[in-house]
């Protein structure tokens, strides 16, 4: 099996019937990256020796019969994710030299699983982009085309997986972050409840939007994955202690019966000829599947996008504060004092879109202007969480688009921030209410480019989205399709 195949669920059973080994499948990996990463950019850093070392004490686990659910897998993680000893950029020059002293609680339940860590994978920086264009390790490439993004902001996590360099990967969603990158590169990429999974020890962009999920091949995985990083952790105060569901057990119960909402606000005018003949051929999948489609109506979504980019960059604003080249990071100075020292490291260390960002955010929480645009947003995201409220009282979920578009291509909205901002219309409404969402494979543009599906499930709902993307992938192929394409990056799109 090549390394573009690998997949959760089909290594365990290779494991447990010893036709390969943790130590074989991680050698592929590397060589897989070291093949095709100069070409797509997806890895910021690497973790060879100590991979291959995790990877003998998984087969040693394996030997013994004392393996978990993901024991031996090699993973990436975006470079949000604080790793001991393993250099952390967050995608930004500030952080170019930051090693953290210890793991994220997402990291440690994935080690305490024997997991391989492979290394960790581009982003926008501080996670703040819709197409990976803003890190400071330059872009990710789409491994379907590499003259378009990948989405962002796990874009590098997208792209690993899709073009086979990890069997799977973890992301961070603040407005679409795991979704939109998933959609574009032709993966399965969830975004949980909000407090569902810990953000103890995840860089912080925006607070009370940012959520950590997987990336993977299939919703399979998906579902062993996040049955693996969630759970309830006493060190993020925003942890909710509920059980978590065997979600790899209810994956088969279906759709029939079920009532899946059509939101009215999401099919609208604006929205790609392709991405609309996909989504309508997928709405005809779950109706032949037994589902009942209902339209529905979510009516503040126009506010969405808006309400959105004040309290993310508010919450930025403040988050953003504490990176000033004294405790840890990159230090500019040329003497001239503190405020010249702070003024310098933040000038040089920060990219152009954190810096917009954090201007917006501050001026939004400035004296005189804080009722009038912070606490309105604040009141308008209460309508948009109650109208996916109403919503589920008469659907099981909700079936959307995931972008307006399919991939663009690299360099085309970098120059209009509005435009970029509008590539996450369809994912920030999910994160403003705080529930669940997911993007799985639904079609292919003329142009051979993916198509994403957004399943929405209610507050703490994983495992019934995850059963009806399950359902959808069992009835098509989509999934299944892989990077081919020989194109090579236009250097002039660079």
């Amino acid at each position: 099996m090549s390394a573009s195949q690998l997949t959760i669920s089909g290594l365990r059973q290779e494991f447990q019937e010893q036709r390969t080994t943790s130590v074989a499948v991680t050698q592929q990996c590397l060589d897989r990256i070291s093949s095709t990463d100069t070409e797509l950019n997806a890895f910021v850093t690497r973790c060879d020796e100590e991979a291959l070392k995790t990877a003998a004490a998984a087969d040693t686990r394996l030997k013994e019969g004392a393996a978990a659910a993901l024991t031996g897998i090699p993973l990436g993680l975006k470079d949000i994710f604080n790793t001991r000893g393993v250099r952390t950029t967050c995608g930004s020059k500030i952080l170019d030299n930051y090693i953290p002293v210890y793991d994220a609680t997402v990291v440690e339940r994935l080690r305490e699983q024997g997991v391989v860590i492979v290394g960790k994978l581009n982003m926008d920086e501080f996670a703040m982009g819709s197409s990976n264009e803003t890190s400071a390790s330059g872009a990710a490439l789409n491994p379907w085309d590499p003259n378009r993004v990948p989405g962002g902001s796990s874009g590098g996590s997208a792209v690993a997986v899709a073009a086979g360099q990890v069997v799977a990967a973890l992301g961070t969603d603040t407005g679409g972050s795991i979704r939109q990158p998933a959609a574009h590169c032709g993966v399965v990429g969830l975004k949980p409840t909000y407090g569902r999974v810990s953000r103890y020890g995840v860089i912080a962009f925006a607070s009370s939007l940012d959520q950590v999920g997987p990336i993977t091949r299939n919703v399979e995985d998906c579902a062993l994955l996040l049955g693996a990083i969630a759970g309830y952790d006493h060190r993020d105060s925003t942890s909710v202690d509920c059980p978590v569901p065997d979600y790899q057990a209810s994956l088969r119960d279906g759709v029939a019966g079920k009532k899946i909402g059509l939101p009215r606000e999401y099919f609208i005018e604006g929205l790609d000829p392709e991405v609309k003949r996909a989504v309508d051929a997928a709405i005809e999948v779950y109706r032949g599947l037994g589902a009942d489609l209902v339209p529905v109506s979510l009516p503040h979504t126009d506010y969405s996008v808006a309400c959105y980019y004040l309290i993310a960059t508010a919450e930025a604003s403040s988050n953003l504060a504490r990176y000033d080249g004294v405790r840890f990071g990159v230090r500019h100075s040329s003497g001239g004092g503190l405020i010249d020292m702070y003024q310098q490291t933040r000038s040089a260390g920060f990219g152009a879109e954190v810096k917009r960002r954090i201007m917006l955010g501050t001026y939004a929480l400035s004296s005189g202007y804080y009722d009038a645009y912070y606490i309105k947003a604040q009141k308008v995201r209460t309508l948009i969480r109650q109208d996916f409220i109403k919503a589920f009282e008469q659907v099981d979920l909700l079936l959307t688009p995931v972008a307006p578009t399919a991939a663009f291509r690299i360099g085309e909205k970098t120059a209009d921030p509005l435009q970029m901002y509008l590539s996450d219309i369809f994912t920030i409404p999910v994160n403003l209410a705080g529930t669940c969402a997911m993007s799985i494979p639904c079609g292919f543009t003329e142009a051979g480019m993916p198509i994403g599906l957004q399943l929405i499930g209610k507050p703490f709902g994983e495992g019934d989205i995850l059963q009806a993307a399950w359902a959808f992938e069992q009835a098509t192929d989509w999934h299944q399709r892989q990077p081919t394409n020989n194109r090579k990056p236009d250097e002039n799109s660079l």
